[in-house]
């Protein structure tokens, strides 16, 4: 079971068994390291031990490029309504963020990227996750596939050639499957949205993901001037 190590604001991704050389110390970690339990390194100092949540994977998994942000993530699942018990079809894998964040919601899930390099680190990332039962990462083109696949109750996509894939979603969809892609820009997305109309689904929408943190200060309270606001677009539909 993957932990995480924290101490003043930092984290640390540990296995049971590690050894974490900081600044305060060397701390070995047991083997039947707990969540919640306090442990010390040999100079005394203490880090809480706490378990790996979903939104932990963004910050902690191995990066092969620009994962989607957990307020992607949340707003795919919260319109497309993916849930436990799901089986799922998803493409551009990349560091598997998202693909391991559905599969510790029980869901389904196989996922191409077609960089063999980026699928190891994939597959590495879903054992630290611990799914690797839910999701199975492969290699290769998803659109090559596409005459072998089907059954799906979801399609999730973050690849250019997803509106060759949208375009196959009554093949590969089961009744009243959705579809959720995220694009990055606005050409992209609006090319989705007509190839679902093609397939066709109904209830297509498409939104500019955008979030603003707020500073709370002695001066007064406003979005913060920094971080990143706009990320990119979601299309949603589901099958007529």
């Amino acid at each position: 079971m993957t932990v995480l190590l924290v101490r003043d604001g930092r984290e640390f991704l540990c296995e049971p068994g590690d050894e974490l050389q900081t600044d305060l110390g060397v701390l070995e970690v047991p083997l039947d390291v707990e969540p919640g339990q306090s442990l010390e390194t040999h100079l005394g100092e203490a880090f809480l031990v706490r378990r790996l949540r979903c939104p932990d994977l963004f910050h902690h998994l191995e990066r092969t490029g620009a994962p989607m942000l957990p307020r992607d993530i949340g707003l795919l699942l919260g319109h497309t309504g993916i849930e436990a018990g799901d089986r799922v079809l998803d493409a551009g894998t990349g560091s598997g963020v998202l693909a391991a964040w559905m599969g510790r919601l029980d869901v389904e899930v196989v996922t191409y990227e077609t960089n063999p390099e980026f699928a190891e680190v994939a597959r590495e990332n879903m054992r630290v996750a611990d799914v690797e039962d839910a999701v199975d990462v492969r290699t290769g083109d998803v659109t090559e596939a596409l005459d072998t696949l089907g059954g799906f109750d979801g399609l999730t996509l973050d690849t250019e050639d997803a509106p060759a894939v949208v375009e196959r979603a009554e093949d590969l969809l089961e009744a009243d499957g959705v579809v959720g892609v995220y694009s990055p820009f606005v050409e992209d997305a609006r090319a989705v949205a007509e190839a679902a109309r093609k397939a066709p689904l109904q209830g297509i929408e498409t939104y500019e993901t955008i979030q603003r943190e707020m500073d709370f200060d002695d001066r007064g309270s406003r979005p913060t001037p920094t971080g990143v606001g706009h990320t990119g677009y979601l299309t949603v539909g589901r099958i007529k």
